[in-house]
């Protein structure tokens, strides 16, 4: 499993997170039946499947941490930056967007963590296809018996998982009038565990943790 993490700067519109980005490139791809199994051992629900369309605006979970894997398809994905245009071309192939930010290019297997604030945009999506949820409902929850490897899977597709107790995750844009303080983001609680890689100190289980020195001070 190659293992990166990113850490993000907030921006004047989007908290990103003090927490790194974590990016992981596991040798062979996971079905979706193995990530969903994976992330239910672990603490995590798979709530969704979408096909992507060719873009999207730019997005953070304020009350949510996110897994995203990556089904099949490439993509662009760019975190950390708002829109400032709801012009689509504009906000995707101009200049109305913030400054900075990350564009990683995204293939089937990759996994994305995303801690609460952590500003994302899917878009350049290859095979071109329209945007369709691909699960039953309304994205917020998946039955633990659905056969998710039997749903046919064309364009750039991805799986979004989410700690138990997660089910209402917020979008916001970064424009709202009554955007959540950065700081109330950032103080929201840790999983326990990493959706892929469970307790291992290599994933969020290890890298989300406080400092050794502070844990020790907590129970003084």
């Amino acid at each position: 499993m190659n293992v990166r993490q990113h850490v993000l700067p907030p921006t004047s519109l989007i908290p990103n997170s003090p927490l790194p980005l974590m990016h992981y490139r596991p040798k062979d791809p996971l079905s979706p039946n193995t990530f969903r199994d994976l992330c239910g051992q672990n603490g995590w629900q798979v709530q969704w499947i979408y096909r992507y369309g060719d873009t999207q605006r730019s997005h953070y979970h304020s009350a949510a941490h996110e897994c995203m894997v990556v089904l099949s398809g490439t993509a662009t994905i760019r975190f950390g930056v708002a829109d400032t245009s709801l012009d689509l071309h504009e906000n995707t192939y101009g200049l109305a967007r913030e400054e900075g930010g990350l564009e990683i290019e995204a293939r089937a297997g990759d996994i994305f963590i995303l801690p609460a604030g952590t500003a994302h945009k899917t878009h350049k999506t290859r095979p071109k296809a329209e945007f369709e949820l691909l699960t039953p409902g309304n994205g917020h929850g998946v039955s633990p018996d659905a056969d998710l490897d039997a749903i046919e899977l064309s364009g750039f597709t991805m799986a979004g998982a989410y700690p138990n107790g997660s089910s209402f995750w917020d979008s916001l844009k970064g424009d709202e009038d009554e955007a959540p303080e950065f700081s109330r983001v950032w103080s929201l609680r840790k999983p326990d565990m990493d959706p892929i890689l469970g307790l291992s100190a290599e994933g969020i289980a290890g890298v989300w943790a406080p400092p050794r020195s502070s844990r020790v001070r907590s129970k003084l």
